[in-house]
């Protein structure tokens, strides 16, 4: 029911210092680290989420648990394991109904199901886990156990919840009444947006932005060469000539107009190298609107036929346009049953496009067998891309906009929070005002197609946004200063509360600010 996970981190602090624009980055860290040290001596620290692959969650951890570990904390991953895929099913339902959609509906059997495999779940951790611990609970899913454990034992138990709405709905309501009972046992609780915290965990609620990792394969420089090494391994582009790297062994797959897989250069090259290209990576999952974009996009191309005004500039750079909607296998993904029914309707849609139009939108699966792989290929795609959609319905923050960000790419978002925290308006992107409105869509992505100038001027100011906000080190810095303040509190005869303003959220717990 939960397994202990070595995080893949292969970067060291001293790795990070040596790239000028990070340098700064990192001493801040280190200095902060050194006054907080002597308080987090003897108490083992344990991240606790669902799955190790797949996600936003998945990604976050391997480089903030190395970099604690680098810095002297005693940090540990547990994922949890449940064999009963209904509890999946019930945990989607429960992060549908935090993002106001879906059945609001939930049943004496729901509380059942998930007390019991919480109580199993929390069987499991317990082996692991001391007094004097601190269990830090990703999520809906292993909350239930760590509230158990939290009555238990003399631990200190914080709740990480990233995602959210930012209104009440009766769908809401449903969701934290269901939780409830469980968020109240938890000390504290973290949060990507002050918009996100419900009632029941108002006044001991900090906010903690998710951030990247800049030396990991997804988000490092790749150099020419290697970029075109990447996509020909992974069948994204014909190798152009031999490649001193082999295939990868599992390849990136396009939907075909048969409905079947093929590799992704079939019936014919994308044209990631030469075309314009608009791009969304995400999970496959309804409120991400892939569909509404894929509907834009077409709507872009129709009226591209009854358009006799454009200059040739623009006119070319409409019609070379190539949209592309990629995600991973939802067969790898443990936590997110639902992945299956989004992609078939999104395969129907496909299928029911003109022949003209599927040769322009290219539905990809990245393959999962290799972490480091589905990285790279994200990578490459991200920098191929002349326009990066993060098209959500609702986004708890949006790591996958983060990333092309830093790629400094010219970024369509929507109003969904998450998205809100990172994007400007015309300063580091686009936002689209309602992302299940296909021709909003088209109109945006027309302006971007148009004016390459203002896609350059929007990528640099991305760029700029993410490394001053949004990288690994101001994450740890805050986790660090959290974690501090939590065991101080607990404990107090370990000293006077750390406050650190750049922290708390407003309504922090015990009078802190």
């Amino acid at each position: 029911m939960a397994h202990l996970v070595e995080p893949p981190h292969q970067v060291s602090l001293a790795d990070y210092e040596s790239i000028a624009q990070l340098s700064s980055a990192v001493r801040e860290l280190r200095q902060e680290a050194e006054s907080l040290l002597p308080v987090l001596d003897g108490h083992r620290v344990w991240m606790v989420n669902s799955t190790s692959q797949g996600g936003g969650v998945a990604e976050l951890l391997p480089p903030l648990l190395s970099l604690m570990r680098e810095l002297g904390v005693d940090a540990n991953w547990l994922v949890m394991e449940s064999d009963d895929p209904a509890f999946f099913r019930l945990t989607k339902r429960l992060h549908n109904l935090i993002h106001g959609q879906r059945d609001a509906n939930l049943g004496a059997a729901d509380r059942e199901l998930y007390g019991q495999v919480s109580s199993d779940t929390a069987e499991m951790i317990a082996r692991h886990i001391s007094p004097g611990d601190v269990l830090v609970v990703h999520d809906p899913q292993p909350m239930g156990a760590g509230a158990m454990l939290r009555k238990k034992m003399d631990i200190e138990a914080i709740w990480r919840c990233h995602i959210g709405l930012d209104r009440e709905t009766p769908e809401t309501r449903a969701a934290w009444a269901f939780l409830d009972e469980y968020g109240s046992a938890y000390d504290h609780a973290v949060f990507t947006a002050p918009e996100y915290i419900p009632g029941c965990l108002a006044g001991r609620a900090t906010i903690i932005h998710p951030a990247i990792d800049p030396l990991s394969h997804k988000n490092r420089e790749l150099s020419v060469h290697k970029l075109v090494g990447i996509l020909a391994a992974g069948a994204l582009i014909a190798a152009p000539g031999p490649m001193p790297t082999p295939p990868f062994p599992q390849l990136a797959e396009r939907l075909q107009r048969d409905e079947t897989w093929a590799p992704a250069t079939e019936p014919e090259d994308i044209g990631l190298l030469h075309r314009p290209i608009v791009t969304q990576i995400s999970r496959w999952d309804r409120l991400k609107g892939f569909l509404p974009l894929m509907q834009g996009f077409a709507i872009l191309k129709r009226e591209l036929r009854q358009k006799s005004n454009l200059d040739e500039d623009h006119r070319r750079s409409l019609q070379l346009a190539r949209l592309i909607l990629a995600g991973p296998d939802p067969a790898s993904i443990e936590d997110d049953p639902e992945g299956k029914e989004v992609l078939a309707e999104l395969r129907k849609a496909y299928a029911g496009l003109e022949p003209d139009l599927q040769d322009d939108i290219a539905i990809i699966l990245l393959p999962m067998s290799s972490a480091k792989h589905n990285a790279l290929l994200v990578n490459a795609l991200q920098r191929c891309s002349d326009i990066v959609a993060q098209n959500s319905l609702q986004e708890g923050f949006g790591l996958t906009a983060t990333e092309a960000m830093w790629k400094h790419a010219a970024i369509m978002g929507s109003q969904a929070a998450g998205l809100r925290q990172q994007i400007r308006p015309g300063l580091d992107g686009c936002l689209v005002a309602n992302p299940e409105d296909p021709r909003e869509i088209a109109a945006t992505l027309d302006d971007l197609l148009r004016d390459p100038g203002k896609r350059e001027m929007l990528g640099r100011s991305a760029q700029q946004r993410v490394h001053d906000e949004f990288l690994v080190f101001t994450q740890v810095r805050r986790w660090l200063v959290l974690i501090a303040n939590a065991i101080k509190t607990h404990w107090p005869s370990t000293g006077d509360p750390i406050r650190h303003p750049s922290t708390f959220f407003r309504n922090a717990p015990r009078g802190e600010t």
